[in-house]
């Protein structure tokens, strides 16, 4: 049996075009000749979070609207109301990006899976995982204790374990050339390829073609 593809998954926790590709990272996870490693980039986060005005809000919403109706992933009510519709939080992807390391720290085996849980609470059910009471309680929720407990106590090793995937995870967006995600990196060391978020959008079986072409 030929050794599993290593593949890089660069994305941001509030990335609505990420959301959309879940799906697909999902089957791709599922297959035995791949290896999918995730890599938070932080492109929303802290100091590049923004005020989640209604100006930004109306953009937000026309282009999940967009998102849902090419992926079939659902944005709900609840979620244009309750997080679009607050402007009082910050567009701000550090604490869920915390959330996903502290996953990583503690079971790291369930690392795509609590991503999914993280973006199932703010797309579908309005939940604001800029809170971090709000993400401990998605991770409890999903059996994830020892996790949101490291979360919410925000200790250095969790906070330096964050900050450094997302420098690699950014260094890794300049050697490949990219500033947007979501976004795959085949391979690794000198033999690492891009595959652009078009990729993710198209036909399953032209994505597999095009992850396959150097094996």
């Amino acid at each position: 049996m030929s050794e599993a593809v290593s593949v890089t998954y660069l994305f941001d926790l509030l990335c609505g075009w990420c959301y959309g590709a879940s799906s697909v990272i999902q089957r791709l996870d599922a297959l035995d000749e791949f290896s999918i490693t995730l890599s938070p980039t932080g492109l929303f986060a802290d100091k590049n979070s923004r005020v989640m005005d209604l100006g930004f809000a109306d953009y937000a919403w026309s282009n999940d609207l967009r998102i849902g109706t090419l992926t079939g992933q659902p944005f709900s009510e609840a979620y244009q109301r309750q997080i679009l519709g607050d402007h009082t939080r910050r567009f701000d992807s550090g604490p869920a990006t915390r959330a996903l390391s502290a996953v990583a720290m503690t079971v790291p085996s369930r690392e795509l899976e609590a991503l999914a849980g993280i973006q199932r609470g703010r797309y579908v059910e309005g939940l604001d995982i800029t809170d971090l009471e709000v993400l401990a309680r998605i991770l409890t929720g999903m059996g994830l204790s020892e996790a949101a407990s490291l979360l919410l106590a925000q200790d250095d090793g969790l906070l330096s374990h964050s900050r450094e995937r997302v420098k690699v995870a950014q260094a890794l967006m300049g050697q490949m050339g990219t500033s947007g995600v979501p976004a795959l990196v085949l391979g690794a060391g000198k033999q690492r390829r891009l595959i652009s978020s078009n990729a993710l959008f198209g036909s399953w079986e032209a994505l597999l073609e095009g992850l396959r072409a150097d094996k």
